[in-house]
């Protein structure tokens, strides 16, 4: 019997390791930089938890069995993040900054077998910070984590939930959750086909069209008779592009004078989770685009989690790591290896065994790491000085009966090759 892992699922294997720790720890530096704290949530949830905000819906969790009743496991964090602040960080002082790095598991369709179902995300939630100071916050954030990982050719797809969910206001009750399904799928053909007036199919089709340059955007918005909570938060959304424009890093692929921000008020979601700004990072690097990362503002998700039903801000993003992998391999950043060891210990005799591990231990105890492995076995120093090589090891210690190391440093395989080979 040939054994595998299920569908869907995949082992990662030393080099896959080190090259997700990598994008991981420079993602971790610029959290910490901004003040974030890491908070690790139950990878079980009850199903109640993960779809209380509605944006899960009970096909994609992967349920399992309890004597607890339905419990699935997390296919997002925030949700986790909201149980958890309002139950385990009751009267905590606000804003809290928090951060994860996690796997979320999601099932796949029944059309695609193998499709992948476990995913490893890393995020911010910014809990308790109202305004669009906050949401600047995260969005310069965000920017910072795409500057560490020196990815250039990336763009910001910014929406506002509230501004959308106001424009779709004004269509019939019985027709809006499907004029909403279609802009928020970009179906053109369903929108000039729904039973609506000439008006009322205008204004859909201008709602899809509702993006590019933040400037002629915001243009366009302010062109529409605005009623005043709608023209209080496009003047929070000029407010904030103007301070990103002055804040954003600039990348040594775009100009000063380039954005990359676009303003998308057809970024629609399906569900009411976001009750503000929305956002997707997305890389050109690649072809298709990769969309690498995703967020935005829910200012009464925490309520649905809280005994007395009391609110808490939010806003938050969640960044893919295998997407992330993927678009930065072509760039020859990640590691190439994995990381060699120092040191070989070698006892050259049965009496030489308890010097040798006590040489290694005082190896092992530098300031700095340092990596040492012991020769559990091999006796013929060939065989032992080829695999030293093969392994990319420094140097070896040879530990005599007596106890003493008598150090040989050993040329790697790859330097001793000719460049033709």
């Amino acid at each position: 019997m040939v054994y595998q892992s299920p569908a869907g699922a995949r082992d990662l294997l030393p080099l896959d390791v080190a090259q997700k720790r990598w994008i991981e720890e420079r993602l971790q530096q610029v959290f910490h930089r901004w003040g974030y704290h890491r908070i690790i949530t139950s990878t079980l949830e009850h199903l109640d938890t993960l779809m209380a905000g509605g944006a899960v819906q009970r096909s994609q969790l992967i349920q399992l069995q309890s004597d607890e009743g339905e419990i699935g496991l997390r296919p997002e964090l925030t949700a986790s993040i909201a149980r958890t602040a309002v139950t385990r960080m009751a009267g905590a002082l606000y804003p809290q900054r928090l951060y994860y790095n996690a796997n979320v598991f999601r099932r796949a369709s029944s059309t695609h077998h193998n499709q992948q179902q476990e995913f490893y995300q890393a995020g911010v939630e910014l809990l308790g910070a109202q305004g669009w100071l906050a949401d600047a916050e995260i969005l310069l954030l965000l920017a910072e984590c795409m500057q560490e990982l020196s990815l250039n050719n990336w763009c910001l797809i910014l929406g506002e939930a509230g501004i959308a969910r106001s424009l779709l206001s004004t269509f019939p009750a019985n027709l809006r959750e499907q004029v909403r399904y279609a802009i928020a799928h970009l179906d053109r053909i369903t929108l000039e086909t729904l039973p609506l007036s000439q008006e009322e199919c205008d204004r859909a089709l201008m709602m899809l069209d509702l993006r590019g340059h933040p400037a002629d955007v915001l243009q366009k918005i302010a062109s529409l008779d605005l009623e005043t909570p709608q023209a209080e938060a496009l003047n929070r959304l000029k407010s904030l592009i103007a301070l990103l424009n002055e804040c954003f890093p600039v990348s040594s692929s775009q100009s000063t004078t380039s954005s990359p921000i676009i303003l998308d008020l057809s970024l629609i979601q399906t569900f009411d989770y976001y009750t503000g700004i929305v956002f997707k990072v997305v890389s050109n690097t690649t072809y298709p685009a990769r969309i690498i990362g995703q967020g935005g503002r829910y200012d009464q998700l925490l309520g649905l989690y809280h005994p007395q039903a009391e609110t808490v801000s939010g806003i938050g993003f969640s960044l893919n790591i295998e997407d992330l992998h993927q678009v930065l391999l072509p760039s020859q950043q990640l590691p190439h290896a994995t990381p060699t060891s120092n040191w070989l210990v070698v006892p050259e005799t049965p009496q030489a065994y308890t010097a040798a591990f006590a040489y290694a231990a005082k190896l092992r105890a530098s300031q700095h790491l340092v990596r040492v492995e012991m020769n559990l076995g091999d006796s013929d120093p060939d065989t032992i000085r080829e695999y030293a090589r093969h392994r990319r090891i420094q140097q070896i210690a040879w530990i005599k009966s007596e106890g003493l190391p008598s150090i040989e440093s050993i040329t790697s395989i790859k330097s001793l090759l000719s460049p033709s080979q």
